[in-house]
């Protein structure tokens, strides 16, 4: 058997973006012609709670032994072919436990991370690298806190990991929402509609407010800024008004709030294993009053409302340019910081330049849109100056 220098496990954690799989295959290509063997934990934290810690148990659903064929023919496509969950191991209900350890675990919500510890160990894995966002993150930081060397790279649709000005799978969603929010144009404009477009953004509002900078709307509502909907309705209906085909659109974040009213919307009070409720309804709920408010603003008569959940569809299929050069950058870097036997630190871009941090940013603050800097309240649309010395997409650092 040929000595290797070490094994390093990749995960893949919480929701799935264009740029995971080229991630994955930069780190395993290039780790593999160092030297070193690599290990792909599947389910994101789950492999590592649910593996069983015997050489005879069957653990293929849990662990998956990557080689240059196998990530070459996946890095080329979209979303993870290591899967993915939102499982959190600090705190696991009782319901997901795995069956070889209910016996040992009584409590309603376990801290499993003894269990992961083992397990590592087991596995014999050297360094972890996780991929995911500031939650599936905040447990990396945890297992570097435990002793376990960590390097970990960004990756959200919602480009709000702190500590970096770009996280996987942003370019991708704003690329999608301007081409879709173009496509959707056609059917608002031979209507005569408002069209209403409820895209990603929990805390953040990146996703509405970068491609609206870019021409594909005309006003943006953020979760940074509680609106005003009869404000909203008042400058829809004087951007209808000024357009030939008869028609205005709005980008809503999924966790925008009214100003009279200032909680997010959920699907259901169901919360996931970080404390997160399904976000969805703000979008729904912003077409309804628009199209109940239009005639004050437009002589007496109601205006329909084109209403669309762009969702998955920005966040499904192949990567972009930006999100196929990146993760390869980030992978690289990663492997870097191995070599150099550093650990504990998150991959990042700062500046326009390839950089890291202290994996502890993740946890140390939120990264959110400056509403002064870059987004006017009173027009509810982004702020067009100081384009000079910006990021390549302008206002997501956080530096």
């Amino acid at each position: 058997m040929t000595k290797t220098k070490g094994t390093i496990g990749i995960l893949t954690g919480g929701g799935d973006v264009p740029g995971l799989n080229p991630a994955i295959r930069a780190v395993t290509v290039r780790a593999l012609r160092e030297g070193y063997r690599v290990v792909g934990i599947r389910r994101g934290w789950a492999g590592l709670v649910d593996l069983i810690p015997d050489r005879e148990a069957d653990n293929s659903n849990n662990v998956l032994e990557l080689s240059e064929e196998l990530v070459n023919r996946a890095g080329r496509t979209g979303g993870t072919f290591l899967h993915t969950s939102r499982t959190r191991p600090s705190h696991l209900p009782a319901s997901n436990l795995p069956s070889h350890l209910r016996d040992v675990c009584r409590d309603d919500i376990s801290d499993l991370t003894p269990q992961v510890l083992k397990n590592l160990e087991f596995l014999g894995i050297d360094t972890l690298i996780p991929i995911g966002g500031d939650d599936t993150l905040s447990y990396g930081l945890r297992l570097h806190q435990e002793g376990v060397r960590v390097i970990a790279i960004p990756k959200t649709m919602d480009n709000d990991v702190p500590g970096t000005d770009y996280c996987i799978g942003f370019s991708t969603c704003v690329t999608r929402t301007i081409e879709l929010t173009h496509r959707l144009r056609t059917s608002a404009g031979s209507h005569e509609h408002f069209l209403v477009l409820e895209v990603f953004g929990r805390y953040a509002g990146y996703s509405a407010l970068l491609p609206t900078m870019a021409g594909a709307a005309d006003r943006c509502v953020i979760p940074e800024h509680p609106f005003d909907i009869e404000q909203l309705a008042e400058l829809l209906s004087q951007d209808r008004k000024k357009n030939p085909s008869n028609y205005s659109v709005v980008l809503v974040s999924e966790g925008a709030t009214m100003s009279h009213h200032e909680e997010m919307l959920f699907e259901g009070d169901e919360a996931d294993q970080f404390g997160h409720k399904k976000l969805g309804g703000i979008g729904d709920q912003v077409a309804r009053q628009l199209k109940e408010l239009s005639p004050r603003y437009n002589a007496g008569r109601r205006v329909n409302v084109v209403n669309q959940r762009l969702g998955y569809l920005v966040r499904c299929g192949d990567p972009d340019a930006m999100d196929s050069i990146v993760p390869m950058a980030f992978g690289n870097l990663a492997l870097d910081l191995i070599l150099q036997g550093t650990s504990g630190r998150l991959v990042s871009l700062r500046n326009g330049c390839y950089d890291n941090v202290p994996i502890d940013v993740v946890t140390g603050r939120k990264k959110v849109v400056d509403v002064n800097k870059y987004y006017n309240t009173r027009r509810l649309r982004p702020i067009y100056e100081s384009f000079l010395r910006q990021p390549l997409f302008i206002m997501t650092s956080d530096i």
